[in-house]
């Protein structure tokens, strides 16, 4: 058995562990010119994902797709809006031809009226907003 020595290859400390295969420059060669490219002429090797991180990178992106679609769904339902704090509550008598979203606009100009119109539902107990009728006296919540 004999051993024989394999030929070793010097390389700078930068270029351990990284394979570069050599590729040719983007200039032109005329035949018989062909020679190897330096490591600096080499183009570097294209970044490639493994299988956990192509799983993690769908994962993270669902994540966060999900994550902003909740945001905004929970944005246009009016969850995350504060109700308005009423401080005090007024009486009005509907008028003809009044509706409760008339009334809770008139009286709380700056305020969502449909967060306005379930208070005063809820201040007079009507199950219903079309309850109403010319000449009741309502309780309405003004700031």
């Amino acid at each position: 058995m004999t051993t024989e020595r394999l030929p070793v290859r010097a390389c700078s400390g930068e270029d351990l562990g990284r394979h570069v295969q050599p590729r040719l420059a983007r200039t032109a060669v005329r035949r018989g010119d062909f020679r190897y490219p330096t490591v600096a002429e080499a183009e570097p090797p294209t970044l490639r994902l493994t299988r956990r991180g192509r799983a993690l990178l769908t994962t993270v992106s669902v994540l966060v797709f999900g994550a902003a679609i909740a945001v905004l769904g929970l944005r246009v339902a009016g969850v995350l809006e504060p109700e308005p704090q009423f401080t005090r509550t007024i009486q009005v008598e509907v008028g003809a031809g009044q509706t409760l979203w008339s009334i809770a606009q008139d009286t709380n100009p700056t305020d969502n009226p449909a967060s306005v119109v379930e208070q005063i539902a809820n201040l007079n107990n009507l199950d219903n907003a079309a309850d109403v009728t010319p000449g009741q006296t309502l309780q309405i919540p003004v700031r």
